[in-house]
C-alpha cells in the first residue's frame, strides 16, 4: 500500500493520527509572568490545528519554573494555571488534531537572565564564548529524583486538561541530553558514568508517566541521533537508548540533534548513511540515521528539519524509514502549509530561512512572527534581519523582566 503525507497511522497505544505531518515543537514565548498559559496560545494553536497538521507538538512546557529554556515558557509547577491550560488544550485539539504537550527541563540551558545559577548533571559549564549561561551545579540524587516527579505531575496534568499526548523533550542539550551526555554527565552515581545509568533519568520519567497516564495515552520522546561532539552522546548510544524506550512503550520518537555547542538542529546534519533518495537527500537533515534507526525499533518515527517539497516527503514515507515529517519554520509564518501540502502533488513549503539576512537573525524573525500570529496580527513576511535582532531582544529582555524577583 503506498503511503504519503496523506495517509492515517495508528500509535502503538492504539490512537490513530489523521495524516503523517506534524507540527515540529518550537518555543511560543507567550505565557504570562507566573508562566500560565494564555489567550495568545489559543489563538495561535487553534489557527495550527485549523491548518490541518496531524499532530501539533507544543514548545518547552516546563516542569521547574526557576530552570526555563525561555522567559515566557509555559511552566505546570504549582502555579495555577488549569483552566488556562484546559483552553489551550480545546483550541489545539480541533479539527481532529491531536495536541502533544512537551515537557522539558532547561538544565543548565537555563539563560542567565532567568536564573544564573541553573542546574546540571555535574558542575560543567557551556563551552561556549560570553555565554549567555551561568555556571551550573550538580543536582543531588534526591533533586534528581524530584525532576522525574515533576515530569510525572505534568504528564498527568497535560491528560487532565485534555492534550492529546506528551513528548518528553530528551534532545538539543536540555537537561534529559546532559544526563545522557558523557561530557556533561560525570557523575560516580547511579545516574552517571555506564550509558544505562545516564539513561536512567529518561528511562524512569518515561516508566513513571506511563503508569500515571495508562496505556492507551500517546507518550513520544524526541532524542537527538547523536550530539555530534566528539566524546558526547553518540549515535551507536543512541540506538541503545532507543531498544530501551521500546521496551518501556513508547509510541512516537521524534529524532533531531546537536545542541547549543554544535546546533545541528538549527543548521542541519546530514548524516553518515547514505539517503537513498536524492530528492529527500537535498532536504531533510536527519534521514541520514533514519535508517539505522528504523532498524533498531519499531516505533513509529518523526523526523523534523529540512522538509519543504511534498515530493521529499512522500519519497521520504515511502522508504518506510520514517512515518511522521515534523515541520518547524515554515508554520511561524503560514499556518495552513499542512493544508497547502496535502492539497496538491508537488506543492512545496516556503524556505523562510533562506531568505533571511544576517541567518544568525533567523531565530528571532521566526519566534516574533509566532508572536504576530498570537496577537491576531498577520506575520511580517518583510520583516528585516536587524528588526528581528533588535525587537526579540527586546521582547525577551521585557518576558525576563517580569519574573525578576519571583523566584530563582
Amino acid at each position: 500500500m503506498t503511503v504519503d503525507i496523506s495517509s492515517p497511522i495508528t500509535l502503538p497505544c492504539g490512537v490513530t493520527v489523521k495524516n503523517r505531518i506534524a507540527k515540529a515543537p518550537m518555543t511560543e514565548g507567550l505565557a504570562d509572568s507566573m508562566n500560565r498559559a494564555t489567550e495568545r496560545h489559543v489563538r495561535l494553536y487553534r489557527k495550527w490545528a485549523e491548518g490541518g497538521a496531524g499532530i501539533l507538538v507544543t514548545g518547552n512546557v516546563q516542569v521547574d519554573r526557576r530552570f526555563l529554556e525561555r522567559p515566557g515558557n509555559v511552566v505546570i509547577d504549582q502555579n495555577g494555571g488549569l483552566e488556562e491550560l484546559r483552553a489551550f488544550a480545546t483550541a489545539g485539539t480541533v479539527n481532529n488534531t491531536l495536541l502533544f504537550m512537551q515537557i522539558g527541563h532547561a538544565g543548565r540551558q537555563t539563560p542567565r537572565r532567568v536564573n544564573p545559577r541553573p542546574v546540571a548533571p555535574s558542575e560543567i559549564s557551556m563551552t561556549l564564548p560570553d555565554s549567555a549561561f551561568g555556571a551550573p551545579r550538580a543536582l543531588t540524587s534526591e533533586e534528581v529524583e524530584d525532576v522525574i516527579q515533576r515530569f510525572i505531575h505534568v504528564a498527568r496534568i497535560a491528560k487532565e486538561t485534555g492534550f492529546s499526548g506528551v513528548q518528553i523533550h530528551g534532545a538539543h542539550g536540555y537537561l534529559i541530553s546532559e544526563f545522557l551526555s558523557p561530557l556533561a554527565n560525570q557523575r560516580e552515581d547511579k545516574w552517571g558514568g555506564s550509558l544505562e545509568n545516564r539513561a536512567r533519568l529518561l528511562r524512569e520519567a518515561v516508566q513513571g508517566i506511563r503508569a500515571a497516564v495508562g496505556k492507551e495515552y500517546p507518550i513520544s520522546v524526541k532524542l537527538n541521533s547523536s550530539d555530534f561532539q566528539k566524546g558526547g552522546f553518540s549515535h551507536e548510544d543512541c540506538l541503545q537508548v532507543v531498544k530501551w524506550l521500546e521496551e518501556d512503550t513508547v509510541d512516537l520518537l521524534e529524532i533531531s540533534g546537536g545542541n547549543y555547542e554544535n546546533p545541528a538542529m538549527m543548521i542541519g546534519a546530514r548524516g553518515t548513511d547514505e539517503v537513498r533518495s536524492t530528492t529527500v537527500a537535498r532536504e531533510a537533515y536527519f534521514m541520514g540515521y533514519a535508517k539505522s534507526i528504523r532498524d533498531a525499533t519499531s516505533i513509529p518515527l518523526m523526523v523534523t528539519g529540512g522538509f519543504r517539497s511534498r515530493n521529499a516527503m512522500d519519497a521520504a514515507l515511502e522508504e518506510g524509514d520514517i512515518d511522521i515529517i515534523g515541520i518547524g519554520r515554515p508554520l511561524c509564518v503560514d499556518t495552513d502549509a499542512p493544508n497547502q501540502l496535502l492539497a496538491a502533488a508537488n506543492s512545496t513549503a516556503i524556505a523562510y530561512e533562506q531568505q533571511i539576512k544576517p541567518s544568525k537573525a533567523a531565530l528571532g524573525w521566526f519566534c516574533l512572527n509566532i508572536i504576530r500570529i498570537a496577537d491576531g496580527l498577520e506575520p511580517d513576511r518583510n520583516m528585516s534581519g536587524e528588526t528581528a535582532i533588535a525587537d526579540y531582544l527586546e521582547n525577551e529582555e521585557k518576558t525576563a523582566s517580569a519574573l525578576e524577583g519571583r523566584i530563582i
